[in-house]
């Protein structure tokens, strides 16, 4: 078969994207509403494949802004190249040395192959190199227009967008997020004339549905975002993000309440509107008695509205509501925010009353009712293990245990109050307010809530000593609980937030300082399961932990080989663990690291490659070289001076006064032959070489930092 290969003339698309006369090229796909939350990864993904079509075609272009508003995606490019650079063809044919017959005329394969190529034989090309000869087809063509790639291109970019369920509309086959109705694709001033999901493109964008719902002329891809904006569209989503924010600033006043702006609230108001204006509205002061987080969530999360706080952060009667018009009558539109909110406050503050009627005490025994999990018990199975574990995590965190236990016993009260049965998000705490009413002390209120945290990726920890050791008491029940009931991790999947809780466990037990051995707790975990489990495996359990501690390390740039060099004495206590890895970061800028840690790497292989010849105790009489009896001495005396350090966890120490052993390990290598004939002699060496190594693996196996 013959080859085609096509090459750019050289610089021809830098030349074309650095051409400041090259024309920016606008496509605008106008839709119905798209889902909003989705709106920016859409029109990211639109503008992604785009580029990504231009490149592969090498028409040279500039920067691409990505612009969307609720019924439009649209990608403004600039400076983009009209046509591809001239392409060389090459396409090579028969050998030349069966391109003839015994008559010296052409072949039939070589004249197929100069008419296949639109020439007569004569106008071929012949090619040489060691591997033979051919005949060869060359020619120099013009690149193709971007008029008439630019179809394929948009085809492309919609087939990879991440559109989950298309819709299908109308009488045609067509199907995109929302129904299609108007496409503009303009390069430079001129329209590119094609079809894309049964819309032809023209230069007619719309405006604001209200506000300007005439068609809109567009004149140039450069004018498109100006046009907009002055039909009352504000088509780039950074400068909507920020009117937003001013607009919100400007309906707080100066010197007046400070408004919240939750980041996630502010974008889903940003892919809802058009061209924003803020509404100041108030509700009346009586709601304020309900818990503030529970109406901040329901403006926030159901209405999208923005509270208005004091100086100390307390909720205010008042509120921003962000609209989509340029309202003639505000008033109306206040009127309409403040009716919609009220039924939401009556409800929460009805469900608040409700609830402390009810008492936090009764809500607890309500969760005998309420399943954990089908083959872990109800909540209340879950409750008493959690206690069960409160008293060595107390005694770390010290704080009164008894106080902890009672904490422990309420901490899933709530979940059985009408609050946060409407609003799950307020478990915790809800908990907090209700352990208030009913005058139990402000420590044990707020471990109610701060037990679950961390609650999501870069939240803190529990802040008080109470809140982390509930916390780490839930999460290792949890733990064990998922283990055993065979909800462990797989893949993607994590029914159970396992690797969440996991990871909350590590936050919490290094970050709170909570220096005691995990495994007996896992082990405490596993006695406490119900019989229709199996118990988990404690050492499986403490993989699952160490590689969620291994992500924790990693993202504070630990490196790779000193977490594994500490992970290879598997350290029950993650603070512990921590104090190690710090040590080693101080061992490596040691003189000595490098050549202490490639005597481990020796000693390992060594033991490895004795089996279990060394003695467990070595005997000074018989060794015979002085290097040997030089070590030992030096090891002996070593050994003495760490072992206060050692028992204090200063591996920092540890380390430096093992490292002043350097001189004895070197000259013992240089002179002693360890794997003598006479076996005495080789186990006692052996036993040398093994009480040395158990020495450094009291901190870490060196041996994983030596290099490979």
């Amino acid at each position: 078969m013959a080859e085609w290969k096509l090459e750019t003339t050289a610089g021809a698309q830098e030349a074309q994207a650095a051409d400041p006369l090259t024309p920016p090229l606008l496509v605008e796909l106008g839709t119905e509403e798209l889902p909003v939350k989705a709106l920016p990864g859409l029109a990211q993904a639109f503008a992604d494949g785009i580029v990504a079509g231009l490149d592969r075609r090498e028409l040279g272009h500039g920067r691409a802004r990505v612009l969307y508003t609720p019924r439009r995606l649209a990608v403004l490019i600039e400076g983009v190249a009209g046509q591809q650079p001239e392409q060389t063809i090459e396409r090579r044919g028969p050998a030349i040395s069966q391109a003839f017959d015994a008559d010296g005329q052409p072949s039939r394969a070589v004249l197929g192959f100069a008419a296949s190529c639109g020439v007569s034989v004569d106008r071929l090309e012949r090619l040489q190199n060691e591997k033979g000869a051919w005949f060869v087809y060359r020619a120099v063509r013009p690149g193709a227009t971007l008029a008439e790639l630019l179809p394929e291109i948009l085809r492309e970019a919609l087939a990879a967008m991440p559109i989950p369920k298309p819709m299908r509309w109308g009488a045609h086959e067509h199907a995109f997020a929302r129904p299609v109705h108007w496409l503009v694709v303009l390069h430079g001033a001129e329209v590119i004339d094609m079809e894309l999901l049964g819309v032809r493109a023209d230069r007619l964008s719309r405006g604001h549905r209200f506000h300007a719902p005439k068609p809109l002329w567009i004149a140039s891809a450069a004018d498109y975002v100006e046009a907009l904006r002055a039909a009352r569209v504000l088509v780039d989503p950074d400068e909507r993000r920020q009117r937003i924010r001013d607009e919100i600033g400007r309906a707080a006043g100066l010197g007046g309440p400070r408004p919240r702006i939750d980041p996630g609230v502010l974008e889903e108001v940003n892919g809802l509107t058009e061209w924003p204006c803020a509404i100041a509205c108030s509700f009346e002061e009586r709601f304020l008695r309900v818990p503030q987080e529970a109406l901040v969530l329901t403006m926030e999360a159901n209405q999208k509205f923005f509270p208005l706080l004091d100086e100390q952060g307390r909720l205010t009667s008042r509120f921003v509501g962000i609209a989509n018009i340029e309202s003639r009558e505000p008033e109306a539109v206040r009127g309409g925010y403040e009716r919609v909110i009220r039924p939401r406050f009556a409800d929460a503050e009805f469900f608040f009353d409700e609830d402390l009627e009810q008492g936090i005490a009764a809500m607890n025994e309500g969760l005998a009712r309420v399943t954990y999990q089908q083959r872990l018990g109800s909540y209340a199975d879950k409750v008493e293990r959690i206690v069960m574990l409160i008293d060595p995590l107390a005694r770390a965190a010290g704080v009164d245990a008894e106080l902890a236990r009672q904490a422990a016993r309420l901490c899933k009260a709530d979940l059985q109050s009408r609050m946060v049965g409407e609003f799950p998000e307020l478990q915790g705490i809800m908990g907090r307010y209700y352990a208030r009413a009913a005058g139990l002390p402000e420590e044990l209120a707020d471990a109610l809530d701060q037990h679950y945290q961390p609650r999501f990726a870069g939240d803190a920890i529990a802040a008080s000593p109470m809140g982390r050791v509930l916390a780490a008491a839930d999460r290792i029940d949890t733990l064990v609980g998922g283990f055993a009931a065979g909800l462990r991790p797989s893949g993607n999947k994590d029914p159970f937030a396992l690797r969440r809780a996991a990871l909350g466990l590590v936050r919490t037990l290094i970050e709170g300082g909570l220096d005691l051995s995990l495994p007996p707790l896992l082990a405490r975990a596993n006695s406490q399961l119900p019989a229709t489990v199996e118990p988990a495996e404690v050492d499986a359990l403490m993989d699952f932990v160490y590689e969620r501690l291994r992500g924790y390390l990693l993202d504070k740039d630990v490196p790779v080989d000193r977490f594994e060099a500490v992970l290879a004495v598997r350290p029950g206590s993650l603070p512990d663990f921590l104090r190690r890895v710090e040590a080693l970061g101080d061992f490596v800028q040691m003189e000595a690291a490098q050549a202490l840690a490639a005597a481990n790497k020796r000693i390992r292989n060594l033991l490895r490659k004795a089996g279990d010849e060394a003695v467990p105790q070595v005997d000074a009489g018989a060794l015979v070289e002085p290097a040997e009896q030089a070590l030992l001495r030096a090891l002996e005396q070593a050994e003495a001076d760490t072992e206060p350090a050692l028992a204090r966890h200063d591996y920092v120490a540890v380390l430096r006064r093992l490292a002043e052993l350097r001189p004895q390990v070197d000259a013992f290598f240089d002179g002693v032959m360890v794997l003598v004939d006479e076996p005495a002699l080789r186990a006692q060496r052996l036993g040398l070489l093994q009480r040395l190594a158990r020495r450094f693996l009291a901190v870490a196996d060196l041996s994983v930092l030596a290099p490979a």
